[in-house]
């Protein structure tokens, strides 16, 4: 006896459905006028990375320090409207947002 007769065993009135579709859509983040600041900090003796400057949703600033994250393969968070990146990546990262279609400004060293 397999799992699915066992399972008809005990629930008799069970109706097997069908599993719903699941479409994730892209989201679309807001692409602004002024540039990002991308400026090099450090934070008790730590290299950081900050981007500031986005007027758009936190959420969709949200999605994009996940994105630059994964993408860098580093750590980081989402603090005070800015994104804090462990280490000095700024080059890869202004790539990354002028390549989504973003103004970059380089700031600081």
């Amino acid at each position: 006896m397999d799992l699915q007769e066992q399972l008809k065993n005990l629930f008799p009135d069970h109706i097997e459905s069908e599993p719903e579709e699941i479409f994730e859509e892209d989201h679309v983040l807001f692409i602004q006028k002024e540039p990002m600041i991308c400026k090099f900090e450090k934070r008790k003796g730590k290299v950081t990375t900050i981007i500031e400057g986005y007027e758009g949703s936190d959420e969709d600033f949200k999605i994009l320090a996940k994105e630059i994250k994964t993408k860098l393969s580093v750590g980081g968070t989402f603090k005070d409207d800015s994104i804090i990146i462990q280490g000095d990546y700024r080059d890869k990262i202004m790539q990354i947002l002028k390549d989504k279609g973003f103004k970059v400004k380089r700031v600081g060293g």
